[in-house]
């Protein structure tokens, strides 16, 4: 049914103009339009794909450029945070064969050229860094549930009055703050091994030193 449809507008386009110009023109729209609504619902990839449509048709028209750069600048930060440099790279290649020297592109692929090389360092100086952060990263999202424990808590002494609860709300508090030390010891060990190096036969393992912080 769509495929009739649109062979119907096309000979309509065919016997109204009686040229070429306005089916490429009528194609041109359509697809910019596509690849609008594909951006407004977050659908990065459709949108690249109608805007690189509307660019084989006219190469020169403006709105098929701007949305292709700026669709592709969002694939490729995408695809920059999630570590995939090369992929990165592969999407503002796209952009660059029909806006050459965009001046956000260029800064883009600057940025993940620089990251490229930090990571090389990284890597010959500590070769199990992404274990050590993920560790770290899952550990600090744990300081978020601990302080939502608190918050409940103290929600609790508000309908019921127990002082209680708040002696339970100042342990809790001090177990945190024994956490957070820690991992502040264990970020500044991490940091240690990303800039300087692994030591040889030394043990990579970042374990949280004990805290000397009082517990009630």
């Amino acid at each position: 049914m769509r495929h009739w449809w649109l062979v119907l507008a096309v000979s309509v386009l065919v016997s109204t103009t009686g040229c070429a110009s306005g089916i490429s023109t009528w194609i041109v729209q359509t697809r910019n339009h596509q690849g609008d609504i594909a951006l407004e619902h977050g659908n990065s990839a459709d949108a690249s794909i109608a805007y690189q449509l509307a660019l084989r048709v006219n190469p020169a028209n403006a709105h098929a450029r701007a949305g292709l750069v700026g669709v592709q600048a969002r694939i490729a930060e995408a695809l920059f945070t999630a570590s995939r440099f090369e992929d990165a790279v592969k999407a503002l290649n796209v952009a660059n064969h029909y806006a050459p020297g965009d001046a956000r592109i260029e800064a883009l692929r600057a940025q993940i050229e620089q990251a490229e090389v930090k990571r090389d360092i990284v890597v010959s100086n500590y070769p199990s860094y992404r274990e050590a952060s993920s560790g770290l990263r899952r550990s600090f999202v744990l300081l978020r549930t601990q302080a939502q424990d608190i918050a409940t808590t103290l929600h609790r002494f508000d309908y019921t009055y127990d002082s209680s609860e708040l002696t339970h709300a100042i342990q809790q508090s001090y177990q945190l703050n024994s956490q957070v030390t820690r991992l502040t010891d264990r970020l500044i060990q991490y940091r240690q091994l990303v800039d300087s190096g692994v030591p040889e036969n030394a043990d990579t393992a970042i374990t949280p030193p004990a805290s000397l912080l009082p517990l009630p």
